[in-house]
């Protein structure tokens, strides 16, 4: 399997229907559920086949062991990188925002994109707190957006445009 890129402590890989059992654990463990969509099996074996998606695992470097994935969806008529995923199950040691730069990167240098966005829930104070960390912008909010079990809630869009990462 050939890496798509690396960060300093990580190879990243496009995922293969191995890694999705893996994927769906993350996605629905106690630390992540409230902040994560949950997909099935079969909705990340046509993300894997897509290609529009996007969807890769995080290896550490030293040991191969697979510590996260993200899902991103590319328009590439429009030149525009949705990060729609994005979850490390090794929290605390800097994989998030190491992955985030890496994939930010790879967006704007390899794929040629104008624009990287993603959506957070106003009660993901990390998250929220890393993307403004690393330069993105708050686009605005999307009031009660999406319907989940928690009941309404609202979108946080933030994005970075190609001219304000060349910048940096």
């Amino acid at each position: 399997m050939d890496i798509l890129f690396s960060t300093e402590r990580l190879n990243i890989f496009n995922a293969t229907e191995k890694d999705i059992d893996f994927i769906l654990e993350l996605e629905n463990h106690k630390d992540n559920r409230n902040y994560v969509w949950q997909g099935t099996y079969e909705e990340h074996l046509s993300e894997i086949n897509d290609k529009n998606s996007m969807l890769v695992v995080f290896k550490r470097k030293d040991n191969n062991e697979i510590i996260g994935y993200s899902l991103s969806h590319i328009n590439f008529k429009s030149d525009v990188f949705e990060l729609r995923r994005i979850v490390i199950s090794d929290k605390g040691k800097g994989y998030g925002r190491e992955t985030l730069l890496g994939i930010i990167k790879y967006c704007f240098e390899v794929v040629k994109c104008n624009r990287f966005w993603l959506d957070v829930y106003p009660d993901n104070e990390k998250g929220i707190n890393l993307y403004k960390s690393v330069g993105m912008h708050h686009d605005g909010t999307l009031r009660q957006s999406y319907k989940s079990e928690r009941g309404y809630l609202e979108q946080m869009i933030f994005s970075i445009l190609k001219e304000e990462y060349y910048k940096k």
